[in-house]
């Protein structure tokens, strides 16, 4: 059998290696020290924006702090988009918080601005304003932030940007995860760069990295001895991962572009067949760095499913996977209260992640299209 493709593999750029050993030659093994900084300085340049960064052990992490920084407590209710990951739903649940959970609009697959504000309504009207708003930009693509902002700022509500796929991608030329309150960064082995495992918290001041900083350190008072006045995390970032993190900052525009033109081969590729969208910018007011590519596969049009495409390559070892299932449909937030039309089920119901990584070769992609073409033109010719 042939090597696996997979949907989206590390991919070190050689300086990596520099900045690890740096750590040991130095001894800084620790949850501080130069790397830590000077990864948080890079990221923070490469936003083009006024924030601070906190690099930690984790996106999830991330998310948990800014909740908590947002004033989250037991009881409360957040919004939050339901076509994601379960980590941008799980930290809700880690602060004793219900979500609520918010269908996709059609275009960038993201949070429905008027499903969003309709549970607002509704839940305000009940009793319960919402103490967050979690939109996330799902594949890098990003969400409708102007819309969202403006439903936002009319409730005074504070939005966190769940970026964690979205480095590289810009909204009218800004940076994802710079627009809301808080932004949330993710370096898994499977991100557009990773650090084998970490996060970073977005701030738009001193005071908030100071916090997260502080709580990501297991809230150590400034004391003698060890002294706590409120609960910690051990959340911080270490300096030997930070390394990796500083290595990869070298590539990631490389990565983006590599990712994009994953994006354009696969346009290219499915141009002619019928009933497969592979999803795409809405306009030029989005830029997205393509960190999964990924279509849609209407039956009733191509004559076959999803499922059957995803059995094909997996036959041949290419790693292939059904978009997030939405949130409201898992069976630990069964009982949470969801708003929508059905955009996200159908999403699911149809659409398919392709292999992205921006260290694919041109053999990889030979094999990739042989596959779908022999799928489709099985079909065509029944």
């Amino acid at each position: 059998m042939q090597d696996k493709i997979w949907l989206s593999s590390p991919h070190m750029g050689g300086n990596e290696q520099k900045y690890v050993n740096e750590a040991f030659d130095a001894n800084w093994v620790a949850p501080l020290g130069p790397n830590v900084d000077g990864f948080e300085r890079d990221l923070a340049a490469y936003l083009e924006a006024p924030v601070e960064v906190a690099a930690l052990s984790a996106g999830t992490a991330a998310l948990h702090l800014a909740l908590i920084e947002c004033g989250v407590k037991y009881g409360d209710e957040v919004i939050c988009q339901s076509m994601t990951f379960s980590a941008s739903a799980n930290p809700i649940a880690y602060c004793g918080a219900t979500p609520v959970f918010i269908d996709s609009e059609n275009e960038t697959w993201n949070m429905c601005p008027v499903a969003l504000k309709e549970a607002i309504e509704y839940r305000r009207a009940k009793g319960k304003t919402p103490k967050a708003i979690i939109v996330v930009h799902l594949y890098g693509m990003p969400a409708k932030m102007d819309e969202i902002l403006n439903i936002a700022d009319q409730y005074s509500i504070p939005v966190i940007e769940d970026a964690a796929e979205a480095l590289g991608s810009k909204y009218k030329g800004r940076a994802c995860g710079t627009f809301g309150r808080f932004g949330i960064l993710s370096f898994n082995g499977n991100k557009i760069i990773t650090t084998s495992g970490g996060g970073a918290l977005v701030c738009h001041s001193k005071e908030d990295k100071d916090k997260a900083v502080f709580l990501s350190t297991q809230a150590r008072d400034n004391a003698p001895h060890y002294q706590h006045s409120q609960i910690g995390y051990n959340y911080r970032m270490s300096n030997i991962v930070a390394g990796i993190g500083r290595g990869q900052m070298e590539v990631l525009q490389d990565r983006v572009e590599a990712r994009r033109k994953m994006h354009d081969f696969y346009v290219e590729l499915f141009e002619k067949t019928a009933g497969v969208v592979v999803f795409t910018e809405p306009s030029s007011e989005y830029f997205s760095n393509h960190w999964l590519s990924a279509v849609t596969i209407d039956p009733d049009v191509a004559g076959l499913t999803r499922e059957d495409l995803r059995l094909a390559m997996q036959e041949e070892n290419i790693e292939s996977r059904p978009l997030w299932k939405p949130m409201h449909l898992q069976p630990v937030f069964a009982d949470a209260p969801y708003y929508g039309t059905g955009v996200s089920e159908k999403l699911f119901d149809n659409g398919l992640c392709l292999p992205s990584g921006s260290n694919l070769t041109d053999n990889d992609r030979e094999r990739i299209a042989s596959v779908i073409n022999k799928v489709f033109s099985k079909q065509q010719s029944v």
